[in-house]
């Protein structure tokens, strides 16, 4: 069990001396010319973009389905390090986009709608890099739980999180799932049944986001934690992400079982060892980046 989740660490990472958007499929709004999301890679981290605010970067289908494949686009290679999901306009994102929520559209597509949404939520914590939201404005229902699906949030004093699907007859059950798993109960009852919006200081006391910043520090503040992330081993960090989400999935006295299979796994691996011998060394390590063992 745990060694199957080193197959998910890769190799070498390379830096990039400048910031090159990918190639790729662009997808686009049928009535905007500009691509739904924008994304750029520099120095081991991606950025996407979530591009529609004068649709209040809603999570149409298309939306979600630009953005998945903005995540899944290389997501093994050894150049990416860390994703930062960000959003142009003073709307984080409004959530799904009600008008394809109607019966005009039917069951069928409606379940593709929220098929979509679901797995784009769970590539995000399954990916075996970092994810995190960089939320500048309004984050609701559906925005509210990409927000909470990402690995680190980090918000400005005047950003506001809301599920207020209850008020328009579509109660958010959906993004319950990733809000109930990142705020107390009651705190994500509270936010479910009366649709009122909190703040992002009260997100941060109830850990939906990681940090509040001002609204002039949020680049240099979430880039600072990018880069950190960058300068640690990409294998032992895919490691220690996918044992994480396992094992915050199970009781325990399981969760400890998978846990401690894993940190014998990753003293295994030749950067485990490397770090190791650096601190003893009392020197920088030196990363190889690569999923190799130095030991049985």
């Amino acid at each position: 069990m745990a060694r199957s989740l080193l197959c998910r660490a890769v190799g070498v990472f390379r830096l990039s001396g400048t910031s090159t958007p990918l190639t790729g499929t662009r997808f686009y709004s049928p009535t905007e010319p500009e691509p739904l999301t924008v994304r750029q890679q520099s120095n081991g981290i991606r950025r996407i973009i979530l591009n529609n605010p004068k649709k209040r970067n809603a999570l149409s289908l298309s939306m979600l389905e630009s953005l998945r494949e903005n995540i899944l686009t290389d997501v093994d290679s050894d150049d990416l390090r860390v994703v930062i999901i960000s959003a142009r306009g003073p709307v984080f994102s409004s959530g799904h986009d009600l008008k394809e929520l109607t019966s005009a559209q039917g069951r069928e597509y409606h379940t593709k709608v929220f098929h979509t949404c679901a797995e784009v939520m769970t590539l995000i914590q399954d990916i075996p890099v970092p994810v995190i939201a960089m939320v500048d404005g309004v984050a609701t229902a559906a925005g509210c739980q990409l927000v909470a699906s990402c690995d680190v949030a980090v918000a400005t004093e005047k950003s506001t999180f809301a599920t207020p699907g209850v008020n328009v007859g579509l109660f958010c059950s959906t993004p319950a799932v990733a809000i109930g798993r990142a705020v107390p109960r009651k705190v994500a009852m509270e936010m479910l049944l009366t649709g009122a919006p909190i703040s992002a200081h009260d997100a941060l006391l109830h850990g939906l986001i990681s940090k509040v910043v001002p609204e002039e520090r949020l680049e240099e503040e979430t880039l600072a934690i990018a880069q950190r992330v960058c300068r640690a081993s990409r294998p032992v960090v895919a490691l220690g992400k996918a044992t994480f989400q396992r094992q915050m999935a199970q009781g325990r006295d399981a969760a400890y079982v998978t846990a401690s299979k894993v940190m014998v796994d990753n003293l295994a691996l030749r950067d485990g060892q490397e770090g190791i011998r650096a601190f003893i060394e009392k020197r920088k390590p030196v990363w190889s980046n690569k999923a190799e063992k130095a030991h049985d």
